[in-house]
């Protein structure tokens, strides 16, 4: 029986314990998708205590502290930090089998030195060793990147953002470039509530209405380049429902047009003016060497009680299912015919759907450009973020594309200590190697194996981003 949480974590054979050892540990980490607040890491945050640092805004803690039976006072309500500290220990402590608890553990013992399990026994001993590590030097938000060698990280920002932190600490000089996304989700959910003061917000951040497809797509151009002079590399958005039709700039003007009048937009025309939107923008990505980033199959804030009580991102979004294959294809189809599809990623929320993108992914890679995997099968995402799930994703490409290639990891995440993911995530691929080598599948050859690793974790990143991503690798 292995003890818990051994040096030889997850790494199951020699081959493996070898890549991890020689290779993977050391390297660098390029986190290119996080959802980490770039004023706190400029005002370099420190935090009171480790509910502070930990339960603040993790609707993965919170999802499991409900089915758990906690009550939401203890969770996101006005219960002393310490009980709700205590409340999430029972809850992890109990939770054999998720990620959560091999996460919670690894943070534990990388940020703290602490190898205790935690549970409502041991809470109050972990509290205090803890938060006495937290108020000692170095435990600040930038303290915490330098910890993990995280050498890049890109947020995730509206259009409309001024990035007026991510501009101050390249002024600073600070030597982990953090990076802003462009997600201009808002402005292609026409169906939603706030729309129309959104579009005025929008306008208002170029100096002018925008009244028609062209206005809109200008200032979002526009918003663009601001973006990419503060050294953005990405793009991002979340696909949720139908992807893409065909249609043309009168129509979306028309659609504009209707939805500002204040009439009710039918699920077609929302349907055209997302694919209008998105073929269009990530043609002005291709021109400017950024990746697209395409999030799909979210089915967002279903609990209609918890979602007034607490708005979105509070653990009540699921895994949707609905048919979208040939809508994708149309959509990458569209950039693609006239030369201006961009490097794009594919994340699946619904495991069903990983053979489909990596094998769509395959027909619009395009060796003539020199990009290898110009398309990719994302990492694990969300409610595949697991053991199982990142197996899953990393034999899913290599039986249906060039694994390779691959980008490899990412956070995700809105916390500061959640980086041991990719430590994580580096065990599991060490061991899936690993394995294919000691059952004879792959030659025994070393030197390839932990160039591929070292790719994997964080070069093919370096070249795919290009970019501020790649003056900062080291």
């Amino acid at each position: 029986m292995k003890p818990f949480l051994s040096e030889d974590f997850l790494l199951e054979t020699e081959t493996a314990k070898e890549l991890f050892y020689e290779k993977a540990k050391s390297l660098p980490v390029i986190d290119f998708h996080n959802h980490l607040n770039p004023k706190e890491i400029y005002e370099d945050r420190r935090y009171d205590n480790l509910t502070q640092a930990w339960l603040g805004g993790d609707h993965y803690k919170w999802r499991a502290m409900r089915a758990w039976g906690v009550s939401e006072e203890q969770i996101t309500g006005g219960a002393k930090d310490y009980d709700k500290f205590v409340a999430w220990a029972d809850t992890v402590a109990n939770a054999i089998g998720n990620p959560l608890y091999h996460w919670t553990h690894l943070e534990l013992l990388r940020y703290f030195g602490i190898r205790k399990p935690l549970t409502a026994q041991s809470a109050g001993e972990i509290w205090q060793e803890a938060n006495e590590t937290l108020h000692s030097p170095g435990y600040s938000a930038r303290g915490l990147l330098r910890m993990q060698n995280v050498k890049v990280l890109c947020t995730t920002d509206d259009p409309a953002d001024s990035l007026e932190y991510h501009r101050k600490l390249r002024q600073e000089g600070f030597e982990i470039a953090v990076l802003p996304t462009f997600r201009p989700e808002v402005a292609l959910g026409i169906e939603k509530e706030g729309f129309l003061a959104y579009m005025e917000k929008l306008g208002g951040a170029v100096g002018r209405e925008l009244l028609t497809a062209a206005d809109l797509l200008d200032a979002l151009e526009k918003r663009l380049d601001y973006f990419v002079e503060a050294g953005c590399v990405a793009s991002d958005h979340s696909l949720e429902g139908s992807i893409f039709r065909p249609s043309d700039e009168e129509e979306v003007t028309a659609i504009l047009r209707k939805r500002r009048d204040g009439k009710r937009l039918t699920k077609d025309e929302c349907d055209v003016y997302h694919g209008f939107l998105l073929s269009e923008l990530g043609k002005k990505y291709a021109k400017r060497g950024l990746v697209m980033q395409l999030h799909i199959g979210a089915m967002r804030n279903n609990a209609t009680r918890m979602f007034r009580r607490l708005g979105p991102d509070a653990g009540v979004d699921g895994m949707g299912d609905f048919p979208f294959a040939s809508q994708l294809a149309a959509l990458l189809d569209d950039m693609d015919r006239t030369g201006e599809l961009p490097k794009t990623v594919l994340y699946y929320l619904n495991p069903k759907d990983a053979e489909m993108l990596s094998v769509l992914a395959g027909c619009f890679q395009d060796g003539g450009q020199g990009i290898r995997g110009k398309l990719q099968l994302g990492s694990a995402w969300w409610f595949c973020d697991h053991k199982t799930g990142m197996e899953r994703q990393l034999t899913t490409l290599a039986s249906t594309g060039m694994l390779p290639a691959f980008i490899g990891m990412l956070t995700d995440s809105r916390s500061f200590l959640s980086f041991p993911r990719h430590e994580y995530f580096r065990r599991i691929l060490c061991n899936v190697f690993g394995g294919w080598v000691e059952r004879g599948e792959y030659p025994a050859d070393l030197d390839a194996l932990k160039r591929m690793v070292e790719q994997i974790c964080c070069g093919n990143a370096r070249r795919y981003f290009g970019g501020c991503i790649a003056e900062s690798y080291a």
